[in-house]
């Protein structure tokens, strides 16, 4: 992992600019690139930080061919993420169980878009206690169905606040796709969430 991350950031350093996709798992401090990744949205559409977040595009094979050509307009692309107790079904473009004996699935590559967050759609059955209007109550009665699937460094699982006011282990919430008939519940029962490390 030391000798990827050095080769990662030799090979942006030498190229003298940002690359098209991100190993999301060679960064030290991911939170930081998360946060820039939202500045810069919010410094070109001239909006204030705190009414930006995270939209989500889990990509297509074909996607992910394009993505090594060009850079996205918005936002970032990243790999090396990987499910913990389930896995990404390509073809169905969801969430499933994981295979027999399978602990750890590689996940596709995901855009990370930042968007505004009136244009962000309510996640169905997600308990949202960190809502920027908070006249509204912490249940979102929302319409989007996806799976909020938290991201850890290690399958720990488990951080404690740094300096700065993160977690040292977890970073994000990301939405993944799931089938119809699934629920949070369902994946939250299994315990679901994607590493970035093994």
């Amino acid at each position: 992992d030391l000798i990827a991350r050095l080769a990662f950031i030799q090979e942006w350093v030498d190229s003298l600019k940002a690359p098209n996709l991100y190993w999301i798992s060679g960064f030290y401090f991911t939170q930081a690139f998360l946060t820039g990744t939202l500045q810069n949205y919010a410094r070109k559409y001239q909006i204030p930080i705190d009414m930006v977040a995270y939209d989500f595009i889990v990509l297509r094979p074909a996607e992910q061919e394009a993505a090594h050509k060009t850079k996205p307009e918005d936002g970032s692309i990243v790999h090396g993420l990987f499910a913990d107790s389930a896995r990404f079904d390509t073809e169905a473009h969801c969430l499933a169980e994981a295979h027999p004996r399978e602990l750890f699935a590689p996940m596709p590559y995901i855009h990370m878009l930042p968007r505004h967050v009136k244009d962000l759609e309510p996640v169905k059955g997600h308990i949202d206690l960190y809502t920027i209007d908070k006249s509204m109550p912490p249940y979102q009665g929302g319409s989007c169905h996806v799976y909020m699937c938290p991201v850890y460094k290690t399958s720990v699982r488990f951080g404690v606040l740094s300096t700065t006011g993160h977690s040292t282990n977890f970073v994000i919430m990301i939405r993944i796709p799931m089938a119809p008939e699934h629920d949070q519940k369902h994946w939250v029962k299994r315990g679901v969430a994607m590493l970035t490390q093994l």
